[in-house]
């Protein structure tokens, strides 16, 4: 914020998952790159970093009552928790002789830690004092390992922006203003006076850490039973937002693979055997490969070609093309469950083969696959969860970024659960109506 207001811009949020935000900036998803990315070699070939905005260290955090580690030594042979694709987790890799278990989210590992299910956790100083410093069950130990330098990623080739970026950050420095913010946080440390020769006592402070005692207070509140109430009432209008994403989202996609499913069904039964063997392939390629790699595939990989999809279209033809390779092979078995009798005496009569696909075959098919698609339509709901990873906030995101802030996994999840359910009955109810009346033993009593 500080520094859109030097350079006189409006900032704009863009969501994505950690590991995705350089991948973005090669999209053009969003100008910069700013949450604690650190500037590594690896990552200097892919994109360009500003000057540094803050310097810190790895922090070890254990259970309150663990005494036996203090050091990268003491956790060999022992489970750690950090955040996937980070210099803690590359730190622990070439220390060697631990058990790494990597996380999407620094929260959840603080709370698998919690529960004993890791014996430490290493990631940044600042996540780990934000994350478990406040926490009476688990604590800070040991010194400073390592030295993490963060920066801003700018896309290769905007220059003009990276010197107007470097620009806003050494008038920060100079004016003070960064050590201001950073003091209110309670982040200012010895590496990044250093950095700054900042001539100030470390200790001497200048800004209470008013933004951070807020933080604590209201993680270490004990609320009651309406603070709670107010709370997920005021969640409501977000899953509402995220509620019509992913609904808007599943039903596009749905349409997508009914059609196309029934396509390529058509073309591996009927077709001549080239186009068959094509239509074959197309759902072995499909069915065997998993939705997320899809989905990167689409999102992130079809640009270097010169293919450049938005998030919400990538999420529809993803998911839709996903859920096609298995609608195509419900209406096979559909159109393998009409007697093929049905289709000579309808040529018998005078029809053409498309004829008799169009007006005996086909019908017949889509009344028997209508409880499985309906049964796929349920699980592409649930499986639109994974459209995050392409920048999509639906409900199973919100779900994790409100979890996280709040630390309570237990309410904002069983609303989730709540609005799935809502959103998944009607269909379920459709399709038993939809059942009972394109049913032959239902019309064979009525016309009794």
């Amino acid at each position: 914020m500080a520094i859109c207001q030097e350079l006189g811009y409006e900032p704009e949020f863009v969501q994505n998952q950690w590991d995705g935000l350089v991948p973005g900036l090669s999209r053009d998803d969003y100008d910069v790159a700013i949450n604690g990315i650190e500037i590594t070699n690896d990552r200097k070939r892919v994109v360009d970093f500003s000057e540094p905005y803050y310097i810190t260290y790895e922090q070890l955090v254990v259970r309150k009552n663990q005494n036996d580690v203090t050091t990268l030594d003491d956790l060999r042979g022992k489970k750690v928790g950090t955040l996937k694709n980070s210099l803690a987790e590359k730190i622990l890799q070439t220390h060697g002789g631990i058990i790494i278990k990597s996380y999407e989210s620094e929260a959840n590992s603080y709370k698998d830690l919690e529960l004993e299910r890791l014996e430490a956790v290493l990631i940044d100083q600042p996540v780990a004092l934000y994350y478990a410093g406040w926490n009476p069950q688990l604590k800070l130990v040991g010194q400073p390992i390592g030295q993490v330098v963060y920066g801003i990623a700018i896309k290769k080739g905007r220059e003009e922006l990276l010197e107007s970026i470097n620009n806003a950050i050494a008038n920060l420095y100079s004016s003070g203003k960064l050590r201001e913010i950073l003091e209110s946080y309670k982040m200012w440390n010895y590496a990044i006076a250093l950095y700054t020769k900042d001539s100030k006592d470390q200790n001497e402070v200048n800004v209470p850490p008013t933004n951070y005692e807020k933080f604590i207070k209201s993680q270490s509140k004990d609320l009651t039973y309406k603070d709670y109430l107010d709370r997920y009432i005021s969640f409501l209008p977000l899953f509402g937002e995220a509620a019509i994403v992913t609904m808007e989202i599943s039903l596009l996609s749905m349409i997508v693979a009914i059609i196309l499913g029934l396509f390529v069904a058509l073309v591996r039964v009927y077709a001549p055997r080239p186009f068959s063997i094509l239509a074959i392939t197309y759902i072995e390629i499909i069915r065997g490969t998993p939705l997320l790699i899809q989905l990167f595939f689409i999102y992130y990989a079809l640009p270097s070609f010169g293919i450049k999809i938005s998030p919400y279209f990538a999420a529809v033809i993803g998911l839709g093309m996903n859920y096609a390779a298995y609608e195509a092979e419900n209406y096979r078995a559909g159109l393998f469950a009409v007697s093929r009798g049905q289709m000579e005496a309808a040529i018998s009569l005078g029809m053409t083969r498309n004829q008799a696909l169009r007006h005996i075959i086909i019908p017949q098919a889509i009344r028997l696959v209508i409880p499985p698609v309906t049964n796929d339509f349920i699980s592409l709901l649930k499986d639109s969860s994974l459209v995050s990873v392409i920048t999509m906030v639906e409900l199973t995101k919100l779900y994790n970024q409100l979890s996280n802030t709040y630390f309570d996994y237990i309410g904002t999840g069983i609303i989730v659960a709540v609005i799935y359910l809502l959103l998944g009955f009607p269909f379920v109810r459709l399709s038993q109506y939809v059942e009972k009346k394109f049913s032959f033993d239902k019309r064979e009593t009525e016309i009794k």
